[in-house]
C-alpha cells in the first residue's frame, strides 16, 4: 500500500529536502548527497519511495528530476513550507507581537521575509540608537522610505548625513509625530525635511505598529506587541523577495497618506 502524498513530502526530511532541491532543476545524485550531507545508502530507500509516487524521476548520467505531478505539488508547497521556516526562526517573537498592520495580501505572502533575522540582544546603549546595519546601508543606497510613530533622538543629524551623500528620504509619520515634530524641532531639521529630494507624509489613521522602513539593499521593522507596548527588537531581511514585500507594504500606507508642504 502506497503512502500518502502529504506523509511522502513531510514524513521525512530527507524527502522533503529532496523535492525542494530539485525544484530549480535536475540534479546529479552525488550534488544532491553533498547538499543533504548524507549518504547514497541511507538516501537511496527515501529516493524510492518518491519514485514510487510518482513525484521524482531517474533520468540519464546518474541524475533526477520532479515529474510533472512533483512539479506542481512543490509549487503548491514551497510557500508554505517557506512561511514555517520564517516563523521557526522565532515563532515567540511571531506569536507575541501584533501583525494586523499588515495588508492581507501581503500576510499571505509572509514566506517572502526569507532567511530574515529577529534581531534580540540589544545592548541597553543602543535602545534609542537606529539599527547600525540599517543605517550603514542606508548610508550608501539611493533612498531610504520609511513609515513610523517615533524618531530617534539623533534623527536630526541623520536626515543632514544622508541630505550630503545624495540619500532620498521618504517618511511617512502618524498624526502624532507630525505634531512633535512642529512643536519640537527647529526650523532648521523642519525645513531640510520637505526640501527636495525629501518628502514627508501624514498617514491619518492609528499605526498598529512602531515604525518599518526599506532601502536599496534591507528591510527593517519594529512591532508592538499585542498588548501595545514598543519591544526593542526588530526584524532585518535583506533577500530580494523581502526588499519587494517591503515596497509593497511601504507604498500600501503611502497611498493613504497625504504630502505634507509645510512644517
Amino acid at each position: 500500500m502506497k503512502k500518502p502524498l502529504h506523509d511522502v513530502m513531510f514524513a521525512s526530511e530527507k524527502r522533503k529536502k529532496t523535492l525542494l532541491l530539485l525544484k530549480d532543476g535536475s540534479k546529479e545524485m552525488g550534488v544532491i548527497l553533498q547538499s543533504l550531507n548524507t549518504t547514497r545508502e541511507a538516501l537511496l530507500p527515501q529516493i524510492r519511495i518518491l519514485e514510487n509516487s510518482y513525484l521524482i524521476q531517474y533520468i540519464d548520467r546518474d541524475a533526477y528530476e520532479l515529474t510533472t505531478i512533483g512539479k506542481i505539488l512543490i509549487d503548491k508547497i514551497t510557500p508554505f513550507i517557506d512561511t514555517l521556516e520564517v516563523l521557526d526562526n522565532d515563532i515567540d517573537y511571531w506569536g507575541q507581537h501584533d501583525l494586523d498592520f499588515i495588508p492581507p495580501h501581503l500576510l499571505k505572502r509572509l514566506h517572502e521575509l526569507e532567511l530574515c533575522t529577529v534581531m534580540t540582544n540589544i545592548p541597553s546603549t543602543e535602545v534609542w540608537e537606529p539599527s547600525k546595519i540599517v543605517l550603514e546601508k542606508s548610508r550608501e543606497s539611493k533612498y531610504q522610505c520609511s513609515v513610523t510613530t517615533f524618531l530617534f533622538p539623533h534623527f536630526p543629524s541623520m536626515l543632514a548625513d544622508f541630505n550630503k551623500r545624495g540619500v532620498n528620504m521618504l517618511l511617512v509619520v502618524s498624526e502624532e509625530l507630525l505634531v512633535k515634530i512642529k512643536q519640537e524641532m527647529d526650523d532648521g531639521f523642519r525645513n531640510l525635511l520637505i526640501s527636495e529630494p525629501n518628502q514627508v507624509y501624514v498617514y491619518p489613521h492609528k499605526m498598529g505598529f512602531t515604525s518599518f522602513g526599506h532601502n536599496d539593499f534591507c528591510f527593517m521593522m519594529r512591532l508592538l506587541t499585542k498588548t501595545g507596548d514598543y519591544d526593542q527588537k526588530y526584524v532585518v531581511a535583506h533577500r530580494p523577495s523581502a526588499l519587494e514585500w517591503a515596497k509593497e507594504l511601504f507604498e500600501y500606507y503611502l497611498k493613504q497618506s497625504t504630502r505634507v508642504i509645510d512644517l
